[in-house]
């Protein structure tokens, strides 16, 4: 493979996981590369994790608001405009103000009580499975907390979690023809998970609850609430990232884990707190469920000797910078106990630092020690099958088998 050969825009390198190769060669001999678009202007691919947190660090010069945070601008299309309003594409001192009042969602007693919910719920999903044997492991088992966990801080019936898996795999799997295919079918899913949560909204206006709806329509900052609007967006963000980025995330730790059987062992021979927070993170960074983020350049700039010029599209590869040889030792070894981990899987810091972080982690820590201490023999029993798309980097299906332990009904 020669420069000549790399090209970001095809979703096909990334389902066939030839990216790392790319990434590879790119962060050797073209760190900052142009990739030219065949429908769009191009841009410069950031490979490198030092330029990465760098960007992800300077949102005056590197714009979220001005075209989005993905590397198709926006359409005309109403449904494509709202989009635009979502949280990761917005500039200070909006995004400021919003991200002040939908923290008010995430405090530290959330998300205390949430765990001992999520603890519960991880347990069952085990249980559920155990006496089978085998099981899809993306749909039965990496699915079900993240959905558990929306649902929950939500208030959505239990019932209804489905939908949100189904809306959020529509509106991100666009180029995957097992999702239609199309991104108006994408668009039409953004339409009706907006339109469900406008009417949970009416809900729980005549019918407040302990749940962060109710906290957010009610939050207020400086005399300033959400608008309709705004909690809309805010609501279908926090369905499709909580969901599809740890799925995800578990789904490929799980693989690895499979792959790396040492790995598998030592985890579940110790799987204190301690340990499992650490394996999280490494978990985190050979995911990283997000493969990128765009920002728009709003001045001239030079980026490790390469002139950039205001309007250009620049695109942050973390799934590049979490494997960089200048910061992670032996980055291709899946190593759950690798200490210090400065993985970027929630971003390189910054405004935009992931809001969810701290839940992902929790619900990442849970599952997985209930894996590897009760499903140790776990193994694959048929191909992955991967998400086409060089935006989220997805496991569609992975069939799993392990040996039933003795007395796994009690």
């Amino acid at each position: 493979m020669d420069l000549s050969d790399i090209d970001l825009t095809d979703p096909d390198a990334f389902r066939s996981e030839t990216h790392h190769e790319m990434f590879a060669l790119l962060r050797r001999e073209d760190p900052v590369h142009w990739q030219p678009e065949a429908d769009g202007s191009g841009f410069w691919a950031v490979t490198r994790h030092e330029d990465i947190v760098a960007i992800n660090r300077d949102a005056e010069t590197f714009s979220s608001g001005v075209k989005g945070f993905t590397l198709q601008d926006p359409g005309t299309d109403p449904t494509e405009q709202a989009m635009a309003e979502l949280l990761p594409g917005m500039d200070a001192p909006r995004h400021t103000r919003l991200r002040r009042i939908v923290n008010k969602g995430f405090t530290p007693r959330m998300l205390t009580l949430l765990e001992q919910h999520l603890a519960h719920k991880a347990t069952t999903i085990v249980d559920t499975v155990i006496e089978r044997g085998q099981a899809d492991f993306v749909d039965e088992i990496a699915s079900e907390l993240p959905l558990q966990a929306i649902a929950e801080l939500m208030g959505v019936p239990q019932d209804d979690r489905r939908k949100l898996f189904e809306w959020s795999n529509r509106l991100i799997g666009f180029d995957d023809p097992e999702f239609q295919g199309s991104r108006d079918a994408g668009m039409q899913a953004a339409a009706e998970m907006y339109l469900y949560s406008d009417a949970l909204r009416h809900e729980r206006e005549q019918d407040p609850r302990d749940d962060i709806v109710t906290k957010l329509i009610n939050a207020e900052i400086e005399g300033e609430h959400l608008t309709d609007n705004e909690f809309s967006m805010f609501f279908m963000l926090l369905a499709v990232a909580g969901n599809e980025t740890t799925r995800n995330a578990t789904s490929h730790g799980m693989r690895a884990l499979i792959e790396n059987p040492d790995q598998f062992e030592a985890l579940g021979n110790d799987p204190s707190r301690e340990r499992m927070e650490r394996a999280v993170e490494e978990i985190l960074r050979w995911a990283t469920p997000v493969l990128y983020f765009r920002r728009t350049a709003t001045r001239d700039v030079l980026v490790n000797g390469t002139q950039m010029h205001a309007g250009d599209k620049v695109a942050m590869w973390y799934v590049s910078g979490n494997r960089d040889e200048t910061v992670f030792a032996d980055p291709f070894t899946f190593d759950t106990d690798r200490w210090p981990n400065e993985q970027i899987a929630f971003g390189g810091g910054g405004a935009h630092f992931c809001l969810g972080a701290n839940l992902a982690r929790m619900e990442l820590r849970l599952i997985f020690t209930e894996l590897v201490t009760r499903l140790g023999s776990m193994r694959l029993d048929g191909e992955c099958e991967m998400l086409r798309s060089n935006f989220i980097g997805g496991i569609k299906r992975m069939p799993v088998r392990w040996d039933v332990p003795v007395g796994a009904s009690t």
